[in-house]
């Protein structure tokens, strides 16, 4: 059960100007918890790690505990929903990931996936054939793609699959070949939301619950970002390009200054019909239409986050790599586990 904090009041232009976020993000719900201890027990009858990890936010969408969990075992991590991320940051993404490189699948029919099987095989040679099956597990924070994953390889629907959060609650096997199987899991998130930024990636791309989260203060984030790094795409969708160049020459340029957000979210809210009595924006319907918009890629292919976001975390793994764990990043892995 996620408990519901006091919403705030919703600003109106004479609030401005406005500061945020509302409120920090945190979800762990409880089936989570269960989740990580099946899966610390299922990883020791796993020969391989299917790690998913969304395209759009690689490193924001990842377990860090995952490594530590696995023991050592080989994990092959899949960006996926790369048809809604920017292609030329999933390029990057690929070249700068640490440790065995990733694989960008569309995971849209079983021909789509095959690589990943392939792969799987390379990593645990000495597994397969007659009486050594080859045993992978998929995991994943919720919503990242795994039951579309096990659909395509398998070619029919034996996982659910939707676009809420934490839809697979139980684990479940299929076997794939006759020397080769795959175990889902149910979703696994961060046991804290320390990192706000992350957390915000999350909750704007939809892995984050609603109850996690207040609807304007994601959309006041993801506006933001958007208006940064893809401003062409908010003049492109919602025709705003004259509104678009006032607001960002008479507004603040401040990330605790919600007066820039708030008056771009009143844009497109007008744009599109979400108005309340006397002419006024709805702020609230406006959110949800940015986001929803935001999530199905109508606002075109979008990363929340780029390897030059994550340059000294990076440079940390691969001194991992070579080295081992250092002890600030085991004490980091500790705390979080705890």
């Amino acid at each position: 059960h996620v408990a519901h904090p006091p919403r705030p009041r919703l600003p109106s232009p004479g609030d401005r100007p406005l500061s945020w976020p509302a409120m920090p993000i945190h979800w762990f719900p409880g089936h989570m918890n269960r989740a990580r201890r099946e899966i610390a027990d299922a990883l020791k009858n796993v020969d391989v790690v299917i790690e998913l990890v969304d395209a759009r936010l690689p490193f924001s969408s990842r377990n860090p505990l995952l490594a530590k969990l696995a023991a050592k075992k080989p994990i092959q991590t899949i960006l996926s929903k790369t048809d809604l991320a920017d292609p030329d940051v999933t390029a990057d993404w690929l070249e700068a990931w640490p440790g065995p490189r990733p694989l960008a699948l569309s995971m849209i029919d079983a021909k789509s996936v095959r690589p990943l099987l392939a792969r799987c095989r390379e990593l645990a040679p000495n597994r397969g054939g007659p009486g050594r099956t080859l045993r992978t597990m998929v995991v994943g924070i919720p919503n990242v793609g795994k039951s579309t994953l096990i659909n395509s390889l398998t070619g029919r629907r034996v996982a659910k699959t939707g676009d809420k959060p934490a839809i697979t609650r139980h684990a479940q096997r299929v076997e794939l070949d006759r020397d080769l199987s795959i175990f889902d899991s149910p979703g696994v998130l961060w046991p804290r939301l320390d990192d706000q930024e992350g957390a915000h990636r999350l909750a704007a791309s939809g892995a984050v619950g609603d109850a996690a989260f207040d609807l304007l203060d994601v959309a006041c984030w993801a506006v933001l970002f958007v208006s940064r790094r893809y401003a062409s795409t908010l003049v492109e969708r919602f025709e705003i390009g004259d509104e678009l160049d006032a607001i960002l020459r008479e507004t603040p340029d401040d990330p605790k200054d919600a007066t820039r957000a708030v008056a771009l979210l009143e844009a497109i809210g007008r744009r599109r019909g979400a108005l309340r009595s006397g002419g006024h924006v709805d702020l609230e319907r406006a959110a949800e239409h940015f986001l929803r918009e935001l999530r199905s890629g109508k606002l075109g292919r979008i990363s929340f986050e780029t390897p030059a976001d994550h340059a000294a975390t990076l440079a940390g793994y691969r001194e991992d790599l070579r080295e081992g764990p250092s002890p600030a990043r085991a004490a980091d892995e500790t705390s979080s586990s705890s």
